[in-house]
């Protein structure tokens, strides 16, 4: 039930008489001035932490209720999170409905018509709890609704530096307005009418308020058609706030209308997805009134949170256990939700009574970490009640939640493979803290009635596939093509109506390398099986053939898997049907890796001059080799291919049985390039080895020649493109000093990594290999327990740059993270450093170059 008038309908039943205005115009929206918008304003890069009074002013649990607001009880409530909980981001104290009102909820305001701290409750008025908060570092948050008061209305109040008064700036004939129809319409046509709501932002302001939440608002609010349109409050109470010289947090209340998501972005830093979380009645909360619903209701929403603005799901009445009225697993669940879903964490409990149990939820710094990192989560499907969330975290790694939302014992699984994820990833279980390993194919958990798991999910080597969603902001629909909703679908949607010249296009498919890529295709087709135009990047159209189920049920997901060329950087794939004609509904894409292309050194189609020849050997691909490369000889690739210019990744499959040979190469006839080999030193000429490098190529065919004017070179068994020009660092090349030490690491890629760097130690890449001079980009591979180390690196010797590393602040030193930086390459071989001076650094597992 709504905050404002929920408490109204419990202590003055005199409401009854909003039952008389039978009739409701639609309300002008009038436009504005522009205004420096509240999803501007430098507030909300991350969803807000913090405390709010409702809950406990809702509920009837014995101590509790509207008379619970008071000065006192707010400071008790900023004396707990300052000892327990701000340490761990929560910063918000705030105050919701009633600080106007006396205690028989009649409204208080000052000579201008303004809302007035009613005595009996805050009697040295808010900026008294404004400044005891400050005192701790905690922001001060306050409650209001949209509209002008009937009774500031009726005794007609001046407006403050206007000579205007308040019946001047209502709408005539008057028309309530807001979620429970209980003020009168503003008429912003009239100047007055923003003076008036400046007037107010300006007094809260001025007692050092931090935080607004705007109640009521319609669109929304229950109301969804229109007859009451607070769309020019929220415009008025933004530029409102921005004005006031006082940076204020805009948050927007409840239920909002998704239709107009465009406009509460603009506006404000969050909105109420939802209706209130309280149950009102015995406890804060129960599972069927606060949290089930908020499983649909919120996916729409998903994908429009972000910085600047965030999706609220209302309270987190996760404290105490007798008190919220939940079970223990239904507590975890509900802050699983929140965490995933990247919403405000505010608690509504008693902080003077929480639990041991409520505390350690409210304080898993990963749980918070999750929600802090805003990457808003999409069920994969929600066919069932056993259901799995996931969010791309955009470092390689996926945040999962499992979900049994029936009252029974379940089973819930994931397979990788859903999320695009190959091989084995090593799996963190976050509410314990554990590592749970390497697990291949898919994680299950037998889960009771309304229990979660939350999982980090990190692929081995990079091997995940990104994700698309066909309902994307991002994407382009034309014609027909249109958002439907749809249960089996990861997201709970999909786009429908393709075909008779409409399309869908995915215009942001972002590959780090040119090259061919597998697309799986998730789709819908209840038809015999239709068909669809691909285009790639504008090019020509091929046509894709779907199997249909045949059976007019256009809910059952299947997939298909096709390969696409791919240039590096954005992509657009357009998916259309001819000009008569339906394609199967689209309800996603996973991009998988980049598939390696390779050239065999005995192709027929490559040059060998002088004394090179085609070798046998056991244990080469395709059981040849090219040897005798040397003294005059070559080996030349003649047809490599790039679908575009630029660099990739290089790898030599070579034999060297001596104590270490080297040869030249030269790409499309340039300068040569000299490459050092490992030999086995052991004249063992079938033992293959790899060297991994970055090459430039022009798009279509290139020439790639292995030679060495005198000596001879290593044979060669054949080249690949594609793949990451990584190197680990525990390589034998590599230079350690110091401290710096090989260690066991069972996240990491071949299970080691360097730790110890620090305190004068450091780690060297001796050998990062590319064959052009310029700027690439170096992505490290590293692991970091403590709250976020730094590190000194340094190219080819020169001035070391201090870089600064995201810490798991958990002492868990086998989690792997990724970061990267842009650095300046010579062609041929490099070094780079790691170093620290003085304390330490985080331990590196590998580099890769691209």
């Amino acid at each position: 039930m709504p905050r404002y008038i929920a408490v109204i309908r419990r202590v003055i039943p005199i409401l009854v008489i909003l039952a008389c205005c039978a009739l409701f115009l639609p309300l002008p929206f009038f436009s504005h001035p522009a205004v420096a918008h509240a999803s501007s304003n430098g507030l909300g890069q991350k969803p807000y932490m913090g405390w709010s009074s409702w809950s406990l002013e809702s509920t009837n649990y014995s101590g509790y209720n509207t008379p619970w607001l008071t000065a006192d009880h707010v400071k008790s409530q900023a004396d707990v999170l300052h000892q327990q909980l701000q340490s761990h981001g929560y910063q918000y104290i705030n105050i919701d409905a009633g600080w106007w009102m006396d205690l028989n909820w009649k409204a208080t305001f000052d000579g201008y018509g303004r809302p007035s701290p009613y005595p009996g409750r805050f009697p040295a008025g808010i900026s008294d709890v404004a400044n005891y908060v400050h005192n701790y570092g905690l922001k001060l948050g306050i409650y209001y609704v949209a509209g002008l008061d009937q009774s500031v209305y009726n005794q007609n109040s001046p407006i403050y530096g206007t000579s205007c008064h308040a019946q001047d700036i209502a709408i005539k004939p008057l028309q309530m307005t807001n979620g429970w129809r209980g003020n009168y319409a503003i008429d912003y046509s009239n100047s007055c009418a923003q003076a008036y709501i400046n007037s107010i932002a300006n007094q809260f302001a001025s007692w050092g308020v931090d935080f607004l939440k705007l109640d009521g608002v319609t669109p929304g609010s229950g109301i969804y058609d229109l007859s009451t349109d607070n769309r020019p409050d929220v415009q008025a109470w933004s530029q409102a706030l921005a004005q006031s010289g006082r940076p204020i947090w805009f948050e927007l209340s409840w239920a909002l209308d998704h239709r107009y998501i465009s406009f509460w972005q603009q506006q404000a830093n969050g909105w109420r997805i939802d209706t209130d979380v309280e149950c009102y009645c015995g406890t804060l909360v129960t599972w069927d009134n606060s949290v089930k619903a908020r499983f649909n209701d919120v996916v729409p929403w998903t994908q429009n949170a972000g910085p600047g603005g965030w999706n609220d799901l209302d309270s987190l009445d996760v404290g105490s256990g007798t008190l919220d009225g939940i079970s223990q697993d239904e507590r975890q669940s509900y802050m699983t939700l929140w965490a995933i879903e990247a919403a405000p964490l505010f608690s509504g409990d008693d902080l003077t009574k929480l639990d041991s149990s409520g505390l350690s939820l409210l304080t898993n710094d990963e749980v918070i970490a999750v929600d802090q990192s805003g990457h808003p989560a999409r069920p994969l499907s929600q066919l069932n009640n056993q259901q799995v969330w996931y969010a791309d975290n955009g470092d390689g790694t996926y945040t999962v939640a499992l979900f049994n939302l029936d009252s029974g014992n379940a089973t819930v699984t994931v397979n990788w493979s859903d999320l695009g994820i190959s091989g084995a990833p090593t799996v963190r279980d976050l509410w314990s803290h554990t590592n749970l390993g390497t697990i291949a194919d898919h994680f299950s958990a037998s889960l009771n009635g309304h229990a979660s798991r939350l999982l980090k999910v990190t692929p081995a080597g990079g091997n995940a596939g990104k994700i698309y969603e066909a309902e994307a902001l991002a994407n382009t629909l034309t014609g027909s093509a249109s958002v439907v909703s749809c249960t089996a679908c990861s997201g709970g949607q999909k786009i429908g109506n393709i075909g008779n010249g409409a399309s869908l296009t995915f215009n942001n498919i972002s590959v780090i390398a040119s090259g061919t890529y597998p697309v799986n295709i998730s789709y819908v087709d209840g038809d015999a099986g239709r068909s669809m135009q691909l285009s790639v990047n504008g090019g020509s159209a091929t046509t894709q053939n779907f199997h249909g189920t045949n059976d007019n049920n256009w809910n059952a997901v299947q997939t298909t898997t096709i390969l696409v060329n791919l240039n590096a950087g954005n992509n657009t794939l357009q998916f259309s049907s001819p000009s008569s004609g339906w394609s199967p509904d689209l309800d996603r894409l996973i991009v998988g890796s980049l598939i390696p292309t390779s050239y065999e050194a005995e192709s027929a189609g490559n040059t060998l001059t002088g004394s090179a020849s085609v070798v046998s050997c056991t244990v080469c691909s395709g059981g040849q080799k090219v040897g005798n490369i040397g003294n005059g000889a070559s080996l030349t690739f003649n047809n490599v291919q790039a679908s575009t210019t630029g660099r990739t990744a290089l790898t030599i499959a070579y034999i060297d049985g001596d104590s270490g040979r080297s040869a030249q190469m030269s790409i499309n006839g340039g300068s040569a390039l000299t490459i050092n080999f490992h030999g086995t030193n052991n004249n063992n000429w079938n033992t293959v080895q790899t060297l991994t490098m970055t090459i430039s190529l022009n798009t279509g065919s290139n020439t790639i020649k292995l030679f060495s004017g005198s000596n001879w070179a290593p044979d060669i068994d054949r080249v690949t493109l594609g793949g990451n020009n990584t190197t680990e660092a525990e390589a034998a090349g590599n230079t350690l000093t110091g401290s710096a030490s090989i260690v066991s690491c069972s996240a990491c890629s071949g299970s080691q990594k360097v730790g110890n760097i620090g305190n004068g130690a450091s780690l060297t890449f001796n050998q990062v290999l590319v064959s052009n001079t310029g700027s690439y980009t170096l992505s490290i591979q590293y692991i970091d327990g403590d709250s976020g180390r730094s590190a000194q690196l340094s190219v080819n010797g020169g001035a070391a740059s201090t870089l600064t590393f995201h810490g798991t602040n958990d002492n868990n030193w086998n989690a792997v993270q990724t970061t990267s930086v842009v650095v300046n390459l010579n062609a041929g071989y490099n070094s780079i450093q790691f170093s620290s001076g003085s304390g330490w650094a985080p331990d590196i597992d590998c580099i890769s170059i691209s």
